[in-house]
C-alpha cells in the first residue's frame, strides 16, 4: 500500500502505537489486536514499528512496565504496590523479567544493589587507567581515568550496598578483551552487560553500538534514527548516563558541527579513542581479513 511506505504515515503509526501502550500499560500485547485498532496488518505493524524503534511492540510495552514499576519502588512505594500499578498481573510476571532488566531482584534494586557481588579491577592502559566491574552477568561498571583509586571510589559510591572485590585474575578475561580493542588489535566489544536503565537509555545506547567503527554520528541524527527527532537532548543526556565507557560507544557521538563536544572521561581520551578506530578502519578497508565489526 503505498499509504502504508509513507514515511509521514509510518512515523505517525509508531508515535500512536507508542501513545497507546503509554497510557493502556498492558501486560500482554496481540500483534493481531494492535493490527485491528490501528488498521493495518500485524505483519506490517510489527516491520515498521521495530525500524523505527529497535523493538517490537511487546518489548517496548515491557520496558514501559518495567520503568514505571522502577520510578514507583525508588520513590519508596511498596514493592508489592508497585507490581500492580505498573500493569503486572501478579508478582510472578514481574520477577520472570527482573533479572534481564534490573539486573538484580527489586527488593536489591530498592536497596541500591544490596546483596551484588561486585567483582572489578583496575589496571593502566594506553589511555590512563581502565576500570571494569562484574557482576555474574556481565559488565556493570567500565571507566576511565588518570589513577586507580577516584575510579574505585566511584564504584563504592554508585554501588555502596553491594559487595565490593577486587578480583584481578578473575575479571581479567574482560580486561584483556578491552585492552585488545585499545591497542587496535580487534574492535569487537560485544561482550555481556548488567545494567539499569530506562527505555530510553536502551533505546539510545542500542543505537550507539549500531555505529560501526570509524564513524560518528550527531545527537540528532541519533535522535532521528531512534525515531523522536526532537529528543536531541534526552539523548545527549542518555549518553552522558551511559556507566560502560567503549562498550557503549558514546565516544562516536559528536556535535552538529564536527566538533568533539564532551565526554565523560575527557575529550583527549575521546580524540584518541576516534583516532585509533579510522585507522583500524582503513585497515579493514585495505585487508578483507580484518574484522571491522563494531
Amino acid at each position: 500500500m503505498i499509504r502504508e511506505n509513507s514515511s509521514k504515515y509510518q512515523t505517525g503509526l509508531v508515535a500512536d502505537v507508542c501513545r497507546y501502550l503509554r497510557e493502556l500499560h498492558p501486560e500482554s500485547v496481540s500483534l493481531p489486536e494492535l493490527g485491528a485498532r490501528f488498521h493495518i496488518s500485524p505483519y506490517h505493524l510489527q516491520r515498521i514499528f521495530k525500524r523505527a524503534t529497535g523493538i517490537s511492540p511487546r518489548e517496548y510495552a515491557a520496558n514501559l512496565r518495567m520503568e514505571d514499576f522502577k520510578a514507583q519502588i525508588r520513590d519508596g512505594e511498596r514493592i508489592t504496590d508497585a507490581i500492580f500499578d505498573a500493569g503486572y498481573s501478579s508478582s510472578s510476571r514481574l520477577y520472570e523479567q527482573s533479572d534481564a532488566r534490573l539486573g538484580m531482584t527489586p527488593s536489591a534494586y530498592r536497596r541500591g544493589g544490596a546483596g551484588m557481588t561486585i567483582f572489578y579491577s583496575a589496571v593502566p592502559c594506553t589511555l590512563g587507567y581502565l576500570l571494569v566491574a562484574v557482576t555474574e552477568r556481565g559488565i556493570c561498571k567500565l571507566s576511565l581515568g588518570d589513577a586507580p583509586a577516584p575510579l574505585i571510589a566511584d564504584l563504592e559510591a554508585e554501588f555502596d550496598r553491594a559487595e565490593r572485590i577486587p578480583d584481578d585474575e578473575g575479571v581479567g578475561y574482560w580486561v584483556e578483551r578491552i585492552i585488545a580493542y585499545l591497542e587496535g588489535w580487534q574492535p569487537n566489544l560485544e561482550l555481556p552487560l548488567d545494567l539499569r536503565a530506562t527505555a530510553f537509555q536502551l533505546k539510545v545506547w542500542g543505537e550507539l553500538q549500531a555505529i560501526p567503527v570509524g564513524e560518528t554520528r550527531s545527537y540528532s541524527e541519533v535522535a532521528a534514527a531512534i525515531g523522536q527527532p526532537t529528543a536531541s537532548r534526552a539523548v545527549a543526556k542518555a549518553c552522558a548516563s551511559n556507566p560502560v565507557a567503549l562498550v557503549i560507544p558514546c565516544h562516536r557521538i559528536i556535535r552538529a558541527d564536527k566538533r568533539l563536544g564532551g565526554y565523560r572521561w575527557g575529550i583527549e581520551r575521546k580524540r584518541a579513542i576516534l583516532e585509533r578506530e579510522r585507522q583500524y578502519q582503513k585497515k579493514a578497508q585495505a585487508s578483507p581479513n580484518v574484522d571491522s565489526r563494531r
